[in-house]
């Protein structure tokens, strides 16, 4: 059986731009992994969204903001972990930079707009 591993600098990936920032998709379904791993720059605030599939799992590594997560609002700091199960309307709002686990991997067509 052959090894499917996968070693991936966060700096060799171009960042794509998405609803709150700047994304770097390290690893993705296109890796075959059962998640996908992203660093985001959170610079802005996107609208409020939802996903039916998807579970998030942050790591905040630096700044400070604020999470919206259905109807309460956490203020953010380093260290902090947050889990957003799936159809948890959800918006991240400051400047941080967090480490985004999505399982399973990331599906752009699993985006809800909260109106």
């Amino acid at each position: 059986m052959k090894d499917h591993w996968i070693v991936r600098n966060v700096e060799d990936v171009a960042p794509v731009a998405c609803p709150c920032g700047e994304a770097r998709r390290v690893i993705t379904a296109d890796d075959g992994a059962p998640v996908s791993i992203h660093r985001t720059v959170i610079t802005r605030s996107a609208q409020k969204h939802y996903h039916k599939k998807a579970a998030e799992h942050y790591v905040v590594l630096q700044g400070t903001g604020e999470m919206e997560l259905g109807n309460a609002r956490v203020a953010v700091r380093p260290g902090d972990m947050i889990f957003i199960p799936p159809l948890t309307p959800h918006v991240a709002r400051g400047e941080f930079v967090i480490i985004n686990v999505v399982c399973p991997p990331l599906d752009p067509s699993d985006e809800y707009l909260v109106p």
